[in-house]
């Protein structure tokens, strides 16, 4: 619940690992080029638990020679550093030296919860001694005799001594961590304060005093442990879903050889190049294209799409996917850590490691609290003795003042909110790189949109299906049908695919950019380009210039497309004008396929054949402005406006390097994620807020009534114990909110009937 050292995992962890780690010869074998001449290291530390922990670690390792970032993952408890290539700096030495065990990171790590177990087995101890002890304190509190009294009081002391080892253990460790590496951290004060709870105790039993605290110094801890395994449970569900995506992964695949042999290889030695068997009812397990086979695949972990896909040879095809139907032979265009599912994996991690100014706020909070508490709590005791001249009762204050002064409240204030809301938008198909980023999002007051692929989805639709003849139709999709061309995709589609079946063609010959001749009966059809289908003919020099259909040098139809809008295009964008968010496309493509969108879609500010520059320059050109630019972009082109831009999104479909430079990744093909991603960003910033307010305001009205001496240590652990469990429950509402942007957004479950208000009002 409160910050911590590295005692309460990181001594779990040292039996396991030893406190030496991994040498440096095994760091180097581990280690992975990522380009530029640098390498990264990925390293697990388990006993990172908080804001404090993250700052000590990043500062140490990001000032070593050679390093030049050094980040850590809160959820997954993951260091990952990036050095230079030559000398190896010592990783491992100097997170020793702060206490904090490491090995090497294993993607996917699974198992049981060391962690979470102690928590619950400390939590039912603790819960098991404050229970009893409150029922011995009833008598006690009912003015029993004064041999009662004592028995009751030693028997307290015996029930609660264990408690305070075992329950207490997690905090006396965290917190003789800290000290004997020269540090402070939260679990100072609250062992100290524990502590000296218990020594007062046992004190007034000894010399037959009429009170004792035992029931405040466990019953302390029983809240503290409560808190602290809430937190932990809601750090584990971000982790959890990053486990669930590296589950998706298959351990290996079946591999073709040179002569024809099958061998089967474990995934990480799976090379680009290499051929692949891939059985029904398996995934794929690196990104890849379709030699052999056709089959039905579920691409709903990538797409969002819960229609299985049809795909055949020359179809690309992401590692996760699952295979329905029937084998596929494949070739590996990447290796496993460079494809589709470990960046999904890489981005899931990434969703609570950024340093959002939230976060860094609390931690500076955090820094400051163990001095100030102890100042605080140490004035306490010295002017309360000095006025009173009992140093019984000054220490008792001064025990209070330690204890419900503990910020856990505001040490949970942003992470806990942070991660609900990341969990949130995972729920929904969306990744987020970072806490900032969702503080970026809320801030935005511009968006700027690129067109074919994240406006439209990039695929054409046949414009004029109705007016073309049912036969001419059928026919034209059975010669289309023998390509793979995006406008013979658009006219099977429109003909409902069915129409292939009823023709079987003598022979059909396709000629890439141009189009299909097919031959049946001495008649010849030609598909393509008017100007090749009409070369032949008299009509050559005819005012066609789309695709046709001609039988013989005779026209028989012509061919109109249109880009095929996203689904949720029109909605989000309607939602975000109706915020006061400001609105405009930049493309490369010509202008009359921008103002074909733009209209559609109701936007003015529209710019065609704009090139990678220019849309930097515009991204520069707004910030100068002072606008807050949001930038949904997909393509290699749009990286740099993507980098540029005060916040970005990118569909999954996008190129690598699009998504690599945006701040949020989209899977589903619906983009009501861009306005839903800012509203969950609005409203985890307004309970952020709210929690400030909440940890502040309760160590404004505590810390005098504590140190007025109008609070017991029992009263002040359960005091604080519950202004965190009311910050946890608050942001717990993120995850139930029904003010945030289509709640059935999850399922998909809107339609285009339901969205077509939507779109003639946009228009």
């Amino acid at each position: 619940m409160s910050c911590c050292a590295p005692g309460s995992q990181g001594a779990l962890d040292a039996a396991g690992t030893g406190a030496a780690g991994p040498g440096a010869e095994e760091i180097r074998l581990a280690s992975r080029p990522v380009g530029g001449g640098l390498m990264q290291t990925d390293l697990a530390v388990p006993g990172v638990h908080c804001g404090a922990c993250i700052q000590a670690i990043e500062r140490a390792l990001g000032g070593l020679e050679g390093v030049t970032t050094a980040r850590v993952n809160l959820s997954t408890r993951r260091v990952s550093v990036k050095w230079r290539e030559g000398a190896l700096p010592p990783f491992v030495e100097t997170l020793n030296r702060l206490g904090y065990a490491a090995h090497l990171f294993e993607g996917g790590e699974t198992g049981k919860d060391p962690v979470l177990s102690e928590l619950i087995r400390a939590v039912a101890i603790a819960g098991f001694a404050a229970g009893n002890i409150m029922l011995l304190s009833v008598s006690v509190w009912s003015g029993a005799e004064e041999a009662t009294r004592d028995l009751f009081h030693w028997l307290s002391a015996l029930i609660a001594l264990p408690a305070l080892f075992f329950a207490g253990g997690i905090f006396f460790r965290s917190a003789w961590s800290a000290l004997g590496h020269g540090r402070m951290n939260m679990d100072v004060p609250i062992a100290l304060g524990v502590a000296l709870a218990y020594g007062l105790s046992l004190y007034e039993t000894i010399n037959h005093g009429p009170h004792a605290y035992f029931d405040a110094s466990v019953s302390l801890l029983f809240f503290l442990l409560i808190g602290r395994t809430l937190d932990h449970v809601m750090r584990e569900r971000a982790r959890t879903a990053v486990a669930g995506l590296a589950r998706l992964a298959p351990r290996g695949a079946m591999v073709i050889g040179q002569d024809g042999s099958r061998d089967y290889l474990p995934l990480q030695e799976i090379r680009p190049g290499m051929r692949l068997v891939i059985a029904a009812g398996e995934r794929v397990p690196v990104d890849g294209t379709i030699l052999r086979g056709h089959s039905a695949l579920d691409c709903s972990m990538a797409t969002g799409e819960s229609a299985p896909q049809d795909v055949g040879p020359g179809a690309e095809v992401r590692a996760g996917m699952l295979n329905l139907t029937q084998p596929l032979v494949m070739r590996a265009v990447a290796v496993a850590d460079k494809s589709f599912l470990a960046e999904m994996v890489r981005l899931m991690e990434a969703a609570e490691g950024g340093r959002a100014r939230y976060r860094r706020l609390a931690d500076r909070a955090s820094a400051l609290y163990a001095p100030v508490v102890h100042a605080a709590a140490f004035l306490t005791f010295a002017g309360w003795l000095a006025a009173t001249g009992d140093w019984h009762r000054a220490i008792t204050i001064a025990i209070a003042v330690l204890i419900i002064t503990c910020p856990c409240a505001l040490g949970l204030a942003v992470p806990i909110v942070q991660v609900v809301a990341a969990r949130r938008l995972f729920e929904n198909g969306i990744m987020v790189k970072d806490g900032a980023a969702m503080e970026r999002l809320a801030e935005i007051d511009h968006a700027v949109f690129d067109k074919t692929g994240t406006l439209t989805l990039g695929v054409p639709q046949l414009k004029n299906a109705n007016q073309l003849g049912a036969t001419t139709l059928a026919l034209a999709a059975a010669i289309a049908a023998h390509s793979r061309h995006p406008f013979s995709r658009a006219i099977v589609r429109a003909a409902d695919g069915r129409a292939a079946r009823a023709f079987n063609f003598d022979s059909v010959n396709e000629l890439p950019g141009l189009g299909i001749e097919a031959r049946l009966d001495g008649a010849t059809w030609r598909l393509g380009r008017a100007k090749w289908a009409l070369q032949d003919t008299c009509a050559a020099g005819t005012a066609l210039s789309g695709t046709v259909l001609v039988q013989n040098g005779r026209t028989l139809a012509e061919f109109r497309f249109e880009d095929q809008l996203r689904p949720g295009a029109a909605p989000a964008l309607l939602h975000l004008g109706e915020q006061g968010i400001g609105m405009e496309i930049m493309s490369g493509d010509s202008q009359a396929q921008v103002d074909a969108v733009a209209d559609r879609l109701g936007i003015a500010a529209r710019a065609a054949g704009v090139l990678p520059g220019e849309k930097l320059a515009r991204m520069e050109a707004l910030a100068a402005a002072g606008r807050k630019v949001l930038m949904v972009g997909d393509g290699l082109n749009d990286a740099p406006a993507l980098a540029a831009a005060h916040v970005s999104m990118a569909p999954a479909t996008a190129a690598d390097i699009g998504r690599n430079a945006a701040d949020f990744v989209f899977l589903r093909d619906n983009l009501l994620a861009v306005p839903l991603a800012r509203d969950i960003a609005l409203r985890a910033g307004r309970l952020i807020r709210q929690n400030f307010a909440l940890a502040v305001g309760y160590n404004l009205l505590a810390v005098p009534i504590a140190v007025s001496g109008h609070v017991t240590p029992l009263v002040a652990a359960v005091a604080m114990s519950l202004s965190s469990l009311i910050v946890i429950g608050n942001a717990l509402r993120l995850r139930t909110d029904k003010e945030l942007l289509s709640a059935s957004f999850a399922g998909q479950q809107a339609s285009d009937a339901a969205a077509a208000p939507l779109m003639e009002a946009a228009a």
